[in-house]
């Protein structure tokens, strides 16, 4: 596939491609590669894998193919022998309010696993890993984790914002507008103008829903070079970016640089901090408990409470805020949010990234704009905060004795009591949302959602958009042993722990909400009711399929 004379590296004897290359015994293997194009150039070089979940199945992926060709000429160019290879996606938009939305978690573990087998079983000696939508982000640095193999990580990028009524409009102002619409406060003809508006193109959602969050992530953990997680998907940057990494990973692999060597409790911490200064995803957590499972790193859900509360929140974006991805971007991105961080003490500088220096020599090594040339609307200094603590928080009680998961991003009151709404399911309250019912002060309860119950822990944002679309964001929280996060309403909501240690849960019981009243603060979750409605009962949910039944029996519980 060589298409041009290039520089060679002298391939050392232990890379595992040497398996498939090297000796007459692998005559018929090199034979294999002559009939796909490679030659004996290309099989003297190191053998480097991009893995592509390209698909038209989600805006955030339908582009990538060409950020993976990219890739390809930059490994080619820098003197790699690139093998593309296909994994899986699944939409969280598009399956977001039906069973579908169960295999949004599972998909994350097929992609770790898809990949770590196609590197394993083909002997790659590095990899270039490209994700778009919410679970592909985890799913690749999971895989780098495992076969710990040279990788360089690549974000396909945010979409921009699309334009309605001369405001910028997201996938989450569509969600909230069938809330509305429910209400009567936005007409049909109203409501098709901004469905067609609001997505303008390809990349992920715009705001610092999980997609963003995590690619913002990947910078702090090391993952990725500093500055690449905020160049939206259409711009020739974010094709540069692609190719950069291409000719990045010759130098991990000449230099045998591996995720072990970069990931470490401190970089984990940095990844934390980060996540709570701009306002990131609840899925923050639990993805990078996952994470940090994968590297042997010693992490539990109350190092993020305890982080968020010495954090200022600085950063304002969707859905707590009002810019987007492509806004902080024009600010300098995500490293200049990581330069006020360690000016101020709060991130570890010497935490190894994979350009092989640390985060402070990294940040040292970029061409930033000063920092009084850093619009205060988007990012703020520390001085001045949005919120003088992070965006995450930790609750525990009787109602979540194994913790659960806050965020705080808007005005929020962070006291609330009412009754509790309960449901067995997220289409049965769905259902009881749009048919009018939400009052001032409820506490929307939605069980069986679970990483087993469900099984898959599915996202519910249009239970959350449409709460908040017929106007009651400020005054009615939310509950679930699922998920609330992305591009989720923007007040008092509380997802369950990610991993919970119970089989059963404290809750049961119809929408009457009568004799169960729930209160929260910023650290407790408690309910108030009878014992006999608190004691713990069995999820048994509803497991359809192989996949979800094998994902129901791995699970922590």
């Amino acid at each position: 596939m060589s298409q041009q004379p290039r520089g060679r590296r002298e391939k050392p004897e232990e890379l595992p491609s040497t398996d498939v290359t090297e000796g007459p015994d692998r005559a018929p293997h090199r034979s294999m590669f002559y009939a796909m194009g490679y030659d004996e150039e290309d099989l003297a070089s190191p053998m480097v894998g991009v893995a592509n979940p390209a698909a038209d199945i989600t805006p955030c992926n339908v582009h990538l193919n060409d950020l993976a060709e990219e890739a390809w000429h930059g490994i080619d160019a820098a003197g790699g022998m690139p093998i593309e290879f296909g994994t899986i996606t699944i939409s969280d938009a598009i399956s977001m309010g039906t069973e579908g939305m169960k295999a949004s978690l599972t998909s994350r573990e097929v992609i770790a696993d898809s990949v770590e087998l196609v590197t394993f079983g083909e002997r790659l000696d590095g990899l270039v890993t490209l994700a778009g939508c919410d679970k592909n982000l985890p799913g690749m640095m999971m895989a780098a984790i495992r076969t710990d193999r040279p990788t360089v990580f690549v974000y396909g990028g945010t979409i921009l914002p699309g334009q309605w009524r001369g405001e910028d409009a997201t996938i989450q102002d569509v969600f909230e507008g069938v809330g509305a619409h429910a209400e009567g406060r936005l007409s049909d003809e109203e409501l098709e103008e901004l469905e067609h508006s609001a997505c303008p193109g390809p990349g992920s959602c715009a705001g610092m829903y999980t997609a963003n969050t995590m690619a913002s992530m990947s910078e702090a953990l090391g993952l990725a070079p500093l500055g690449s997680a905020t160049a939206p998907a259409v711009t020739d940057e974010r094709e540069a970016i692609a190719a950069e990494a291409g000719e990045l990973i010759l130098e991990c692999i000449e230099a045998d640089r591996r995720p072990s060597d970069i990931l470490s409790r401190a970089s984990f911490e940095n990844a934390i901090t980060l996540a709570v200064a701009i306002g990131g995803s609840t899925n923050s957590v639990l993805h990078l408990l996952a994470l940090a499972a994968e590297a042997g790193i010693d992490l539990d859900i109350e190092t993020f409470d305890e982080i968020s509360r010495e954090t200022p929140h600085i950063v304002d974006v969707r859905p707590g805020g009002t810019h987007v991805m492509a806004d902080l971007h024009e600010q300098g991105g995500i490293p200049v949010v990581l330069r006020r961080l360690l000016d101020a003490g709060l991130l570890d500088g010497d935490a190894m990234t994979v350009t092989g220096r640390t985060l402070a020599g990294e940040l040292d090594a970029l061409d930033l704009s000063a920092d009084d040339d850093i619009d205060p609307a988007v990012v703020r200094s520390l001085d001045d905060p949005i919120h003088e603590q992070g965006a995450l928080v930790v609750l525990t009680g009787n109602l979540a004795p194994g913790g659960a998961v806050l965020k705080v991003t808007g005005d929020d009151q962070l006291r609330h009591e009412g009754p509790a709404r309960v449901f067995e399911c997220e289409e049965d309250a769905m259902e009881w949302v749009q048919g009018g019912n939400v009052e001032s002060g409820d506490v929307i309860v939605i069980r069986n959602e679970g990483p087993r119950g469900g099984p898959g822990m599915r996202e519910m944002l249009g239970v959350t958009a449409a709460v908040v679309g017929q106007g009651h964001e400020e005054d009615v929280a939310l509950l679930t042993d699922g998920r609330f996060s992305g591009a989720r309403g923007r007040r008092h909501r509380h997802g369950r722990r990610p991993e919970p240690r119970t089989v059963g849960r404290p809750l049961r019981g119809g929408p009457g909400g009568a004799s169960r009243r729930l209160g929260t603060t910023r650290t407790q979750l408690h309910l108030r009711c009878a014992r006999e409605v608190r004691r713990a009962v069995w999820l048994g949910g509803q497991r359809r399929g192989d996949q979800s039944r094998r994902h129901a029996r791995r699970v922590s519980e």
